[in-house]
């Protein structure tokens, strides 16, 4: 396995609003070849940690990325700008992530069709923005890229911040959007199931009833959404479980034993079969 960081820089210029001169990392993980099938073609996930847009949960990065890599699958973990940069920063980091993956997707052999984003609380915020904006100029235009050169395959989505609405998580849109954060206008367009078409990609979500920090009606909403939009939706709700769960087991969990839950583990085979028939 190959393992290496690409950096990632957004102008100010590009982003036309923020404050950040620290350039994001994209964290590579490339499965070697095996030797009775050297040509095969890979799928690749990129994954966006939470934090609620303030800091990056460890527990959502190369944990996850070492499960997809179980799997076949080669991973990546974006550690995008948080507070005080604003939107778009992280928004315009991922999609220039996954341009990254694809342009290198012959050298690191991927599989162009199956580019996966996935993302979990304020991550999967930011994940399922791409979904939903990749074909705005706003977006792709001061990248100079292309729509399809941003394009995500797919979504993997846990415990998703989606709505600025009344069960929204406050702290991850105050941090999105700083000083203009009561701009209503502005509100609505980060509130992704007002914003998700059907252009957005096929997606994988998952979320549990009892979490207090993201209620589950985020997910809800995007899962009507996106179905009265023809999107091919897949929904797991788990009956109990805090936010942040991660892959709900011993590895991302303290002595404690918080973030142990074991029914929730199995998104994890779950999601394995759904990209399996992307």
């Amino acid at each position: 396995m190959k393992n290496f960081t690409e950096k990632i820089y957004i102008t100010e210029e590009q982003a036309g609003h923020g404050n950040s001169t620290v350039p994001a990392s994209l964290n590579a993980y490339i499965l070697d070849p095996i030797s009775i099938f050297r040509e095969r073609k890979r799928p690749a996930v990129i994954i966006c940690p939470g934090g609620g847009y303030e800091h990056l949960s460890d527990r959502e990065g190369e944990p996850v990325a070492m499960q997809f890599l179980s799997m076949g699958y080669h991973a990546f973990v974006l550690h995008y700008s948080v507070a005080p940069v604003e939107f778009p920063y992280p928004q315009m980091e991922l999609a220039a992530a996954v341009s990254l993956v694809r342009s290198h997707a012959s050298e690191w052999q991927i599989d162009t069709e199956k580019i996966i984003v996935a993302g979990f609380s304020a991550g999967g915020h930011l994940a399922c923005s791409l979904g939903a904006f990749w074909n705005q100029e706003f977006l792709f235009g001061p990248l100079k890229l292309n729509p399809e050169d941003i394009r995500p395959n797919g979504l993997i989505l846990g415990y998703p911040v989606i709505s600025s609405g009344p069960c929204c998580h406050p702290g991850s849109f105050t941090n999105l959007l700083g000083a203009r954060a009561e701009d209503q206008t502005l509100r609505r367009l980060v509130s992704l199931e007002h914003q998700v078409g059907s252009h957005t990609p096929k997606t994988f979500l998952w979320h549990t009833s009892t979490d207090h920090a993201v209620p589950v009606k985020n997910s809800y909403l995007l899962a009507d959404a996106l179905t009265e939009h023809g999107v091919n939706v897949e929904m797991h709700i788990y009956p109990a479980g805090c936010h942040g769960l991660s892959l709900a087991n011993q590895e991302v969990s303290g002595e404690d034993g918080t973030y142990i839950v074991p029914q929730c583990q199995s998104w994890v085979p779950l999601v394995r079969t759904w990209m399996e028939h992307l």
